[in-house]
């Protein structure tokens, strides 16, 4: 008897895909920051406080996790490409908007269309990820897709900064604008490597399992005639991811608005040490990534990858919180911090992955990665009221403690993953 075996997808092949949905990723991550490096030059220009500003960063995330989970849906239904492109001309046309605006309120509408546009990027870059790449290299996607997004976010700064200062602010979102044009002229014109036909629905694991005894049959074909397009809603590891993603944002979130002043003021660090604290987190991140993708190389030890990067993480917030730490040591250690969490990153994306359905991808990653933007959009109003108080300490316990229920929520997404459908499976044996 002949056994039949899929050849793996060439690695050109899986390698352009990757590189071009890491280019997308990355202008989402560059637009997420198109404003909050303006705020000196916009506080000016519209005679309003930081935290004005800061609500527009709110208006951003909030609308970009209700697009992300309707996204998902529509992802499903008509595939990611198109779904890619007009998420990046919003954010082109966003871009755009800002550069044109003469009032607060211009700005907070153009702030909608930037997170309807930011809000279609992870339904999309995963269901073409995981749908398209080979599973030997899936965990090497996962780190190129973390590392662009990190570098999106470290080149939004280093060109609108400069930029607004031989020239304008305007200038400089102007720029901003071209770039994510540009980008999507190269999307556009390798759109061949992004088409991924609709799929269709399948029966769960657990259902299959069971249609493949002589007794389940019956049980698993039902259940596969009874889904409905909510059904993954149903899932606990989806809920649990969704809280892991909302405590990883609210992390994130710590780090790059209050974490490198709060140091400054509990260390006596000078402004040039603190102006260069998160661009180390932001590098040493990347690197970890790139770490993280060998250590992925086998599923079963992920939960473990992210226990033990997110202690490390724990223990340096603490000692920057409450160690006399030199001014000279709080770089280093934001970079030890940015390491450790970057090591998590591909391990993070694959219990999501092994928590969906493969039908339901852009559902799934819809609503599980809408935690990022609903925890960037609450977090920092928390955090912030913390700063205005002088409780800089307490900054860095809020951050021990986010990053210290990741620990806890990564084994639990294990346990709920491998519940109903592991016991369903083990039944039908």
């Amino acid at each position: 008897m002949t056994t039949l075996s899929l050849a793996p997808t060439p690695l050109r092949q899986d390698a352009t895909l990757i590189g071009l949905v890491g280019l997308a990723h990355s202008i989402s991550h560059f637009s997420q920051l198109l404003l909050a490096p303006l705020f000196p030059w916009l506080k000016v220009e519209f005679g309003v406080s930081y935290a004005e500003l800061g609500f527009l960063l709110t208006i951003f995330f909030v609308t970009s996790c209700a697009v992300q989970a309707a996204s998902g849906f529509l992802v499903d239904r008509y595939g990611p490409r198109p779904i890619l492109f007009i998420g990046l001309a919003l954010l082109g046309l966003a871009a755009l908007g800002y550069a044109a605006s003469t009032s607060y309120a211009m700005l907070a509408a153009f702030s909608v269309l930037a997170g309807m546009g930011n809000g279609v990027f992870h339904p999309v870059d995963y269901t073409l990820l995981n749908r398209r790449v080979d599973k030997s290299r899936l965990g090497h996607a996962y780190s190129a897709h973390g590392i662009t997004g990190s570098l999106g976010w470290a080149l939004a700064p280093a060109l609108l900064v400069p930029v607004t200062l031989a020239s304008d602010w305007r200038t400089a979102l102007l720029c901003a604008a071209a770039l994510t044009f540009v980008v999507l002229g190269v999307l556009w014109w390798k759109r061949s490597e992004l088409h991924l036909p609709v799929a269709k629905p399948a029966p769960d694991s657990a259902a299959a399992a069971l249609a493949g005894t002589g007794a389940g049959a019956g049980v698993g074909a039902a259940a596969a005639a009874a889904e409905h397009p909510l059904a993954f809603l149903a899932t606990p590891a989806v809920w649990m991811c969704f809280a892991f993603f909302f405590f990883y944002a609210g992390a994130l979130s710590v780090v790059q608005s209050f974490a490198p002043q709060s140091a400054a003021q509990l260390h006596d660090v000078p402004a040039h040490l603190v102006a260069i604290c998160l661009t180390v987190y932001m590098v040493c991140a990347a690197a970890g990534m790139l770490l993280g993708g060998f250590l992925v190389s086998d599923p079963s030890r992920c939960e473990r990858i992210v226990a033990g990067a997110f202690t490390i993480a724990v223990v340096v917030a603490l000692t920057l919180g409450f160690a006399p730490v030199a001014a000279l040591a709080v770089p280093v250690l934001f970079g030890v911090m940015g390491f450790a969490t970057g090591v998590s990153g591909p391990s993070r994306d694959l219990l999501v992955k092994r928590a969906t359905p493969a039908h339901a991808s852009g559902r799934v990653y819809g609503v599980v990665y809408g935690g990022l933007d609903i925890g960037q959009a609450v977090v920092p109003l928390v955090i912030g009221a913390m700063m205005d108080r002088g409780a800089f300490r307490s900054v860095w316990v809020a951050l021990a403690v986010l990053q210290g229920v990741l620990i806890f929520s990564a084994f639990r997404v294990q346990r709920v993953r491998i519940g109903p459908a592991t016991q369903a499976t083990r039944a039908a044996a």
